[in-house]
């Protein structure tokens, strides 16, 4: 060889060595030329070669070749393809040639035109050589006449002058059969110009791909069937060189895998990548394993030019190619053993961009730019375009799910261990995103909202096979899952009621057999919604308090623009900061509204919706073993002790089904079906009722949240989705009462640095509810035999209510007295200091903020009290109640409109929800509801502090000025103070006649006469019952020393009775014993 020849040429020369035998199967196809033997000569001669057209003319390798024949048949050396999946006897491999949609393709005439390919059938008089010089030149577009630069069809052919003098010098007629195709395959390959070699094989391919299916009824012995196996055996190996080999060829080694731009092209096209060559070249992955890798190499190129790549971007050819390989399972299970399938040790930040599917799940309207494409100027944007806009981009992000999704069922389905590695990419996704759920999450340490969305629908769409209507599967959900090494990693997750310590007790014990693929679908998928969706929807909250935090924030940056408005280089300064506060307003309003248009998709939701129905059944099931709910309703209550398994279970398993339908009745209630509603009422029925089986408060308190949105007016339904049926459900007139009540008791402390306005807001979503479903009578039986069978539930009960009622009244009142004082001061004093008058604004701020927000709850708990003391007046009457009921109603009576009710008055009191009139009336209806009643009767008149006779003549004025009452009622209300006056009467003399009471007989507390004294156990202490009891319902300790305290662990003192008694006695005799006197006087 000689010492000038070039690298390249070298190795072309190497592999054309290797390729210069025919194998035996072609020898005896080819006629006379069946002893022909190729041998690459030694030395490398360079001749032109005309390219046709305007190329430029290229020199070319021109390998002299050796042929000659002998009369014994050649010894077969090693076939060179052997390595690329074709066995030596030159037979190809079987393959099934068929659409996309599964039917086989029948080539029709209309096609021949642009196919540029000869007829297979011989013309009149043509011979066998004659015909295979005719099909070669016309399907791999080559001639040996230097004269002819175009075929009948006027496409460009391939001058092969190498192969011409090596003939020539040999003596054999200059036309192309199979044995010197593989030369000039080489030769056309390397000398193509700017075309590269495989643009020009894969074109040959669907050609020469083309003959052979008009072929496949020819039979095996036909000579033209082995010329056109052979060819495509040939045209299919330089295919795979120009992948692995570019050098061969004297091309650079490219960057990227020469496939990859061809997987992105129609693979009906000339330069796509077709199902032929796709099954061929996977026949040959166990003969030549390069093959497997330039394929992977292909997708694994594909996945990284994706990465750099957002919805803007022409992404969809990415998506296309990989469904269609992914419909090859030896190709899935070569990708699924690619390193970047799944790195180890993969942060949650790089999941999108340094996994094979990752960029494919990343592709969102969510992306970096993408948002500000769809809404542009937000603020400029009128809802019709917004919504109009949401449209398209849900229509879009719809069309890239169904795509994902197919890409993953192919995964799946091809075997078990494509489907693991599956699960164990969903696995990863989920376990690296637990900070999504962070108070204040990092965007940088974690996936992005439109990642984990997609992966969310693609996990819910999993889980839609096994999800039927009569859930005749979900006994296939195995919870022992959780217990055999799960793919979901609960370990630092909250659990439902129990402690870490006992959780890691319950999940080391390691449950055996093995967890079935519904199973693995089902906790992933919870997972998924707990990190993805829930996730952004938390983020979208956020995100709406950021950005009315920044507006005004720009609002008070433009307070101070005066003082830069002579100032030019000042001015331009904050003017920068200015606009990089809008730009940053933009961009957040941009991006909520394209979050918005994900989360609020009528599709995704109902399947989302059809997931957690799954999740409600599973978690019901779970608390009662071996009930075939919803077959058969549950019996309530529950045992006491929640089983082990349902207590450690992650807090999330219900905390998702929770925020799920919080949202959709807060966005899209009408998307919610029947069926669902009533499992839904019946969960948030059967926890509050057994809330000892959910540790966290807020939690339970959503149960409440989906009952009260539930109950809004919707369309054309005035109570709501759920009023109707939270009215007529069986369950739930059985056990919702009981159930508000319950937590409205619990919700006292839930733990929370905001418990205390929490508590109102809670409280206040449980009246509404009671107020919805009050028409219904059964609920007031429910709620008399509650007070006459659980006495120490309902007391509890009644005495938050009338703390609540007692405080948010005071607080609403007082804060009206401050906003008429404050709004007095500014409009009377003129003179003020600028300093101090922005003081007092800002008080009157704070006030009008405080009136508004306790308003509200007033209205409704004072709505509340009113119904109940109509239902069930006796039990308001109670001696640890009635007192303290009494005084509340006497002191806002008073303040209502007594001397100082003028100060009440305040500009526009309906933006506070202040109806000073409505109020009066509800607070007079709760005095007649108890006009009867001579216990609350005698203690208004008790009210030291509060009841002046002349307030309830004040009220009987205004009410008749106002027409607030009916005749009849102001009639009562008159004989009510008639009641109160001669009750006040009479409890004055009484206390006069016993006169000074020694004080060991006093409460200690409200310092009156004790009536039932009783002995506290460990301060020693004697107190009235009722009072003490009154005690305990808001304090369970005793007063004197605060140890823990019940009111079943007090002492009656009946030493201390008897003396009361004797007392009183004594008191008594004498009194009588001076009207006796008085009596027998004459006259």
């Amino acid at each position: 060889m000689s010492d000038s020849m070039s690298d390249a040429d070298k190795i072309r020369n190497k592999r054309l060595a290797k390729l210069g035998s025919q194998s035996s199967s072609q020898a005896g196809a080819t006629g006379e030329r069946s002893g022909v033997c190729a041998s690459v000569s030694q030395s490398v001669a360079k001749s032109s070669a005309q390219d046709g057209g305007d190329q430029e003319e290229n020199e070319q390798v021109k390998p002299k070749i050796n042929i000659s024949k002998t009369s014994d048949p050649p010894i077969s050396p090693p076939n060179p393809f052997s390595q690329l999946g074709m066995k030596s006897n030159g037979k190809a491999s079987a393959m099934t040639i068929g659409s996309s949609a599964g039917r086989p393709i029948t080539p029709m005439k209309r096609d021949r035109p642009s196919s540029g390919t000869e007829s297979p059938g011989s013309k009149v008089g043509e011979s066998v050589e004659a015909w295979e010089n005719r099909i070669l030149s016309a399907v791999f577009r080559l001639t040996l006449d230097q004269a002819t630069s175009q075929d009948i069809h006027g496409h460009h052919l391939h001058f092969l002058g190498g192969v011409k003098t090596d003939l020539e010098d040999q003596n054999e007629p200059v036309m192309l059969s199979t044995a010197v195709l593989d030369q000039a395959l080489l030769e056309a390959a390397s000398n193509l110009g700017k075309t590269s070699p495989l643009d020009y094989l894969l074109g040959c391919w669907k050609r020469i791909t083309k003959q052979w299916r008009t072929l496949k009824g020819a039979s095996i012995e036909d000579p033209k069937h082995g010329i056109i196996r052979e060819a495509r055996r040939l045209c299919m190996s330089y295919c795979l060189f120009a992948v692995t080999m570019p050098d061969m060829f004297g091309r650079e080694p490219p960057e990227s895998n020469p496939l990859t731009p061809h997987l992105l092209v129609e693979p009906e096209d000339d330069r796509g990548v077709c199902h032929e060559f796709l099954n061929e070249a996977i026949s040959r992955f166990e003969e030549d394993d390069s093959v497997r890798t330039a394929l992977v190499g292909a997708v694994e190129d594909l996945s990284r030019q994706l990465a750099k790549m957002s919805m803007n971007d022409n992404y969809k050819p990415y998506i296309f190619a990989l469904r269609h390989i992914v419909r090859y399972p030896p190709l899935v299970n070569a990708l699924v053993q690619s390193p970047l399938f799944l790195p180890p040790n993969t942060p949650a930040q790089s999941l999108e961009n340094s996994t094979l599917l990752g960029p494919f799940f990343a592709i969102s309207p969510l992306q970096t730019g993408v948002p500000a494409k769809y809404f542009a100027s937000p603020k400029t944007l009128d809802k019709g375009f917004i919504l109009n806009s949401q449209r398209a981009l849900r229509m879009t992000l719809q069309t890239h799910q169904t795509d994902v999704l197919a890409i993953v069922n192919s995964i799946i389905k091809t075997g078990k261990d494509p489907r693991d590695k599956m699960l164990d990419w969903f696995s990863v996704c989920v376990n690296t995103n637990h900070k999504r759920r962070a108070l204040h999450p990092n965007p940088e340490a974690i996936s992005s909202d439109g990642f984990m969305i997609n992966v969310t629908a693609c996990m819910d769409q999993l889980c839609e096979p096994f999800m039927d209507a009569t859930f005749s599967k979900v006994e296939r959900i195995d919870v022992d899952y959780l217990r055999r090494k799960p793919r979901v990693d609960i370990k630092e997750e909250t659990k439902l009621n129990a402690d870490q310590n006992t959780a890691d007790t319950f999940f080391s014990k390691t449950a055996g057999g093995s967890s079935n693929f519904i199973s693995e679908v089902f906790f992933l998928t919870m997972a998924a919604h707990q990190y993805g969706s829930e996730a952004a929807s938390a983020t979208l909250s956020s995100l709406e308090k950021e950005i009315k935090r920044m507006e005004k924030t720009i609002e008070e940056l433009e307070l101070d623009r005066h003082k830069y408005i002579n100032d030019p280089v000042n001015l331009r300064m904050f003017d920068t900061a200015v606009k990089r506060f809008r730009d940053k307003i933009d961009q957040g309003l941009s991006y909520k509204h394209a979050v918005q248009g994900i989360l609020l998709d009528d599709l995704s939701q109902a399947r989302s919706m059809q997931f957690m129905r799954y999740v409600i059944v599973w978690l019901l099931r779970l608390v009662v073993p071996g009930h075939d709910f919803p077959k058969h309703s549950i019996q309530l209550p529950l045992p006491n002790e929640a089983p082990e398994v349902f207590k450690s279970l992650p807090e999330y398993f219900l905390e998702i089904v929770v925020s799920n339908f919080k949202f959709i009745m807060r966005n899209m209630p009408q998307i919610i079906t029947s069926t669902q509603s009533d499992e839904l009422v019946m969960l948030c029925v059967t926890f509050l009722q057994n809330s000892e089986y959910i540790k966290n408060p807020y939690l339970k308190s959503g149960l409440v949240t989906i009952m009260y949105h539930g109950i809004w007016p919707v369309y054309n339904r005035s109570n709501g989705i759920l009023g109707d049926l939270l009215r007529s459900l069986p369950f739930a007139t059985k056990y919702l009462l009981h159930g508000l009540m319950k937590f409205y008791n619990e919700v006292e402390n839930t733990g929370g640095h905001n418990q205390f306005y929490d508590k109102f807001n809670i409280r206040y979503e449980i009246f509404q509810i009671i107020k919805c479903i009050w028409y219904n009578p059964v609920y007031r039986e429910q709620l008399s035999l509650e007070a006459e069978t659980n006495v120490d539930f309902f007391v509890r009960f009644v005495n938050l209510l009338l703390n609540d009622v007692t405080f948010v009244l005071d607080e609403s009142l007082t804060a009206f007295i401050e906003i008429h004082r404050i709004s007095e001061e500014l409009k009377n004093s003129e003179d003020l200091e600028q300093t101090t008058r922005t003081e007092k604004e800002e008080l009157l701020t704070a006030a009008k903020g405080k009136a508004k927000s306790y308003m509200q709850l007033t209205n409704e708990t004072v709505a509340m009290l009113k119904l109940f003391t109509e239902a069930l007046a006796n039990s308001f009457t109670m001696p640890e109640i009635v007192q303290r009921l009494a005084d509340m109603l006497d002191y806002n009576l008073n303040t209502m409109v007594g001397e100082k009710s003028s100060h009440l008055k305040v500009d526009h009191p309906e933006e506070y929800g202040f109806k000073p009139k409505e109020l009066l009336k509800e607070i007079m209806d709760i005095y007649l509801n108890l006009k009867d009643k001579e216990s609350f009767v005698f203690a208004v008149a008790r009210d030291g502090r509060s009841y002046r006779p002349e307030v309830f003549e004040k009220a009987t004025i205004i009410v008749k000025r106002w027409s607030l009452q009916s005749s009849e009622a102001v009639a009562e209300w008159t004989a009510l103070g008639e009641k109160v006056k001669r009750a006040k009467e009479v409890d004055d003399q009484a206390e006069e006649d016993l006169g000074e009471i020694p004080e060991e007989f006093l409460d200690p507390l409200m310092y009156d006469l004790m009536k039932d004294p009783v002995i506290l156990p460990m301060s020693k202490v004697s107190i009235d019952r009722s009072t003490i009891r009154s005690h305990l319902l808001s304090d369970p300790n005793d007063p004197f020393n605060r140890t823990p305290l019940k009111i079943e662990d007090v002492i009656p003192d009946t030493d201390l009775l008897a003396r009361i008694e004797s007392f009183k006695a004594e008191k008594k005799g004498k009194r009588i014993a001076e009207s006796g006197v008085m009596d027998v006087r004459p006259g």
